[in-house]
């Protein structure tokens, strides 16, 4: 029988896998979380590991160079006038600090502060929820470890990597410093808004004292601070800054930091608060200062104290003068020197703000008449004197036939009587008899640096100058013909009090004799006693200049008394002509409003109007005073004017003083009357031979064209 095939058997059926359940996925979701979290800490401690090895030292924290260099101005009495760059104020150690200021920063920021590791569990389970709820950040989970290391080393991105980041900087902090020393750290670098950062820069900025002497109420609005400096500033809105400060006490008496009774005692609407001074007009004046001291100091990155010749009273009222009398839509620019050469006032411009362009300094005007200076001085050195006398008649040079402004003649005059009454037509003769390039060359002589024609309309004032330098030639005339130097800078000292540098007093040039310089105060006296100048008078003697241009589009006068020399410039800066504008109206009144008060504790002095000449100058020879080598010109001053080692107007205003009428041959006029003698005969004396290097021009001076007709003529200059 056949034998059948032995089947294999099936193989049992494997036994069915028991489910996990609930509680398995559990258990193995906590062993999961058990090893990230330890490869977590790991990572994280390797983290914070590193981070700790390449924190800086706590010294190097301390020297907050990163915050970058700051630059305090001050004023001649030590006045703060502008600041740049952050303000530190003084480093305050932990011991100083008051105990006030500590508890209220705690407070008010991380209360948990002295038991956390620098990150607060509580804290960032908060910002997770905000996160969550609003979709953004909370900055509210910071401690003060966290803000500290986001300042120093971070920025203020709200991302998640940021975070992390900034939470391993904390501990690392943490592990490296101690709670007082990061406390310390945080109150002497955090920013507090107006360029304060840490607790004395801004006690000092907001409440005038160091943060040594804060009080309750004080450390509260400070404290209040650090969530919005530019919301709660009490210089923007000092309302918002007390009722913030309200807030950081009402959390200083609930987490037990002071008691209910102290805070009861603080008023934060009875704390004053220091308004800072205003620094518009200021500007015009640190902005010309300040790029000298790259010839002054080294560079340095250190904190440094700029002490300036500026005076805030003098500042003051230089810019209510010019804008009290600037014509609706011009601009006016002031400039006061000392009789050193200390600039002790300088307005560019109404508005700061809305320019900075410095007209005191950078820009270049016709001066018109006040220009004259320079013709008369070579007038004067050339042996001519005050009561010299010649002859205001139709003159023809080479074509050119400059008027007066009275359109009139007045036949013979003295040389005072010329100056104070500006007469165009004697100022032109004395040009053309000396040389016009003769006349160039004095201005350069006293210190103006930009070009100058020598065509004969140049003595008239048509070429551009800048107020500031004609503000140091007339003050040079004051000085009795010595050299004078502007300058801002009296001293430089580090923060801590050291010298970096200390102004010396620079050796003057005699640019013109002392009894030239007399004789020409003398004409400067009588334009303000008699002249075109009148509206300069301040009840003491004053001596000065107008200066008017074509159809009014430039207005100056310059002058001086007690040691200070001022100049004021009004126009517009696109040269339209402004009505009404004379140099013996708006700026002449400028400058009385101005002088009255610049000189008001200042000695009454009389002005030396009568030199003798030295008894070889009687007799001119082949040289004059200053000789016959030429002056080598030094440009002061850069294309900026900076140096290197510047109500609308009463239509029924009077003319300037040209509109008077003659005199009589032989009558007596106002300037005689004031000086005594009456007009001298019409025929005008021999003058001296010119003492002078160059040769005499020999041609006879042409008064007029053979028809009479005038063959051209020049805009009138007053």
């Amino acid at each position: 029988m056949a034998r059948q095939p032995v089947r294999p058997r099936p193989a049992p059926a494997a036994a069915a896998a028991p489910s996990l359940g609930f509680i398995g996925w559990v258990i193995r979701l906590f062993k999961w979380g058990l090893v990230a979290s330890l490869v977590g800490l790991v990572v994280l401690g390797v983290a914070v590991a590193v981070a700790y090895t390449q924190l800086p030292s706590y010294q190097s924290l301390s020297n907050r160079g990163d915050l970058g260099q700051n630059i305090r101005i001050r004023s001649a009495d030590g006045k703060l006038l502008v600041q740049l760059g952050p303000n530190l104020g003084q480093w305050i150690p932990y011991e100083e600090i008051p105990t006030t200021m500590r508890a209220a920063m705690i407070a008010v920021e991380d209360k948990r502060f002295r038991y956390h590791p620098g990150v607060d569990p509580i804290g960032m389970a908060r910002s997770i929820k905000v996160r969550v709820q609003t979709g953004r950040f909370s900055q509210g989970g910071s401690t003060i470890t966290q803000q500290l290391a986001r300042n120093i080393f971070l920025n203020n991105s709200r991302t998640f990597a940021r975070k992390l980041r900034e939470a391993v900087l904390a501990l690392a902090l943490e592990a490296k410093f101690s709670k007082n020393q990061i406390l310390e750290l945080y109150l002497n670098r955090v920013y507090f808004g107006g360029g304060a950062y840490g607790i004395d820069a801004a006690s000092r900025t907001f409440f005038g004292h160091p943060a040594t002497r804060l009080s309750l109420g004080e450390a509260t609005i400070i404290a209040g601070l650090v969530k919005a400096p530019s919301n709660y500033s009490p210089t923007a809105d000092v309302e918002a800054a007390r009722g913030r400060a309200d807030v950081v006490l009402k959390s200083m008496v609930d987490n037990g930091f002071v008691s209910a009774s102290a805070a009861a005692n603080v008023d934060p609407a009875r704390i004053v608060v220091q308004q800072g001074a205003s620094q518009n007009s200021v500007r015009y004046f640190t902005d010309w200062a300040l790029p000298q001291l790259d010839t002054l100091i080294d560079e340095t990155s250190e904190p440094i104290e700029v002490w300036t010749t500026l005076d805030t009273t003098m500042q003051g009222a230089a810019d209510r003068a010019v804008n009290a009398n600037t014509p609706r839509g011009a601009q006016g620019a002031l400039v006061a020197l000392d009789r050193d050469g200390a600039v002790r006032a300088m307005i560019g411009g109404r508005d700061y703000v809305s320019s900075i362009y410095n007209r005191a300094t950078q820009a270049q005007r016709q001066p018109g008449s006040a220009f004259k200076l320079f013709v008369y001085l070579a007038a004067l050195e050339s042996g001519m004197k005050p009561t010299t006398t010649l002859v205001d008649e139709p003159v023809d040079i080479e074509g050119w036939r400059p008027r007066n402004s009275t359109r009139s003649y007045l036949g013979a005059v003295s040389l005072r009587e010329a100056f104070a009454r500006s007469i165009n037509t004697i100022s032109a003769k004395i040009g053309a008899e000396l040389g016009f390039g003769t006349i160039a060359d004095m201005a350069r002589r006293f210190g103006i640096t930009s070009s100058l024609s020598t065509y004969p309309s140049m003595v008239l004032g048509t070429s551009d100058v800048r107020l500031i330098d004609m503000t140091r030639a007339y003050a040079a005339v004051a000085n009795r013909g010595a050299s004078v130097s502007p300058y801002a800078i009296t001293r430089v000292t580090s923060a801590d009090g050291r010298l970096l540098y200390r102004h010396a007093s620079e050796e003057q040039r005699t640019l013109v004799a002392p009894w030239v310089a007399a004789g020409m105060t003398d004409l400067l006296q009588t334009a303000v006693m008699s002249g075109t100048g009148r509206a300069a008078q301040i009840g003491r003697p004053v001596a000065g200049k107008t200066g008017t241009t074509q159809s009014n589009r430039d207005g100056w006068f310059i002058g001086f008394s007690s040691g200070i020399t001022t100049g004021v410039w009004m126009g517009r800066d696109d040269s339209k002509a402004i009505a009404g504008l004379q140099g013996g109206t708006a700026p002449a009144r400028a400058f009385h409003d101005f002088m009255v008060r610049a000189v008001a504790n200042r000695p009454v002095e009389q002005f030396q109007t009568e030199v003798p000449m030295p008894d070889w100058q009687l007799e001119p020879g082949e040289e004059t005073y200053i000789g016959n080598e030429e002056l080598p010109f030094e440009p002061l001053v850069d294309e900026n004017g900076n140096p290197i080692g510047t109500p609308p107007a009463d239509p029924l205003s009077p003319p300037e003083f040209g509109s008077e009428q003659p005199a009589l041959p032989g009558e007596q006029t106002e300037v005689d009357r004031i000086f005594g003698g009456a007009l001298p005969p019409p025929e005008r004396p021999v003058p001296p031979p010119r003492p002078q290097a160059a040769p005499r021009q020999e041609r006879p001076l042409p008064l007029a064209a053979p028809d009479g007709a005038q063959r051209r003529t020049e805009p009138t200059q007053f």
